[in-house]
C-alpha cells in the first residue's frame, strides 16, 4: 500500500477496481513509480474500508473504454471512493482485431494458457511478416460527482510461434514488442512497465489524478 503527504485538493484514497491479483500488483508498481501521494486500496481493502461488499461488474461493453468506465463507475458508486479500472487485451491483425474485449475469455475457459494456445492455433498458418498484433489498455478514473476520465495506451508488436518466458500474465508469453526480440513475459516487471500498454495508460492517468481538485 502506498501512502504519503497529501497535496491540497488531491484524493487521499484510490481504489484499484479489479480482483485480478496480477493487475493489482502491476497497477501498484506503475502508480508508485508516478509518485502520487495517495493511498491505494484493492477491492477487498475497499470493502473493509466502506463496510459493504462491492459486486462484480459484468464486462458488457463493446470497447475497452466502455468496459473500463463500467467497472470504475460501479466500484466508485459502491464504495463512495474514487476508483480506477482498466480493460485491456490483445488485438491480432490476422484475426480482424480479435480477441479484443474477449481476450480474457477467448477460449471460453478464462484460463490464460488455454487462451494463448487458441490464439497460436488460429494463426499457425500465418507467416512471420503477417503476425502483427497490439496490446491495448483503457484506464478509467471515476470520482463520485465528477465526469469519468479515460486514457488509452497501446503497445505494438507481433506474435511469437510459441510461448516464451515466465513473467507477466495473459498473452505476455507470445507477445514480442516492436524493436524487441523478447516476449513481454521474458522481461522484468520494471522493463515491461516502462513500455507496456498498461504502463502508458496509467502514467497518463496519473497526471489526471494529480491534477484533480478536492
Amino acid at each position: 500500500m502506498t501512502a504519503g503527504r497529501q497535496a491540497p485538493g488531491r484524493p487521499t484514497v484510490l481504489v484499484l477496481a479489479t480482483r485480478n491479483s496480477h493487475k493489482v500488483g502491476e497497477l501498484r508498481r506503475i502508480l508508485d513509480e508516478a509518485g502520487l501521494a495517495i493511498e491505494l486500496l484493492d477491492v477487498a481493502e475497499a470493502e473493509a474500508r466502506c463496510g459493504r461488499s462491492i459486486p462484480e461488474v459484468p464486462e458488457t461493453g463493446a470497447t475497452f473504454e466502455a468496459n473500463a468506465r463500467l467497472k470504475a463507475e460501479a466500484v466508485a458508486a459502491a464504495s463512495g471512493l474514487p476508483a480506477v479500472a482498466d480493460d485491456s487485451g490483445l488485438r491480432v491483425a490476422a484475426l480482424n482485431g480479435m480477441p479484443g474485449v474477449l481476450s480474457a475469455r477467448w477460449s471460453g475457459t478464462g484460463d490464460d494458457l488455454a487462451n494463448v494456445e487458441l490464439v497460436l492455433a488460429q494463426v499457425s498458418d500465418i507467416g512471420d511478416d503477417r503476425r502483427q498484433a497490439e496490446f491495448v489498455c483503457a484506464a478509467a478514473l471515476s470520482v463520485p460527482g465528477r465526469d469519468t476520465l479515460v486514457e488509452v495506451g497501446v503497445l505494438a508488436g507481433s506474435l511469437s510461434r510459441a510461448p516464451r518466458g515466465s513473467n507477466g500474465f495473459g498473452y505476455d508469453p507470445i507477445f514480442v514488442p516492436d524493436g524487441e526480440s523478447r516476449t513481454t513475459a521474458e522481461m522484468t516487471p520494471q522493463q515491461k512497465d516502462a513500455i507496456s500498454h498498461r504502463g502508458r495508460a496509467f502514467r497518463a492517468m496519473a497526471a489526471r489524478i494529480a491534477s484533480l481538485e478536492g
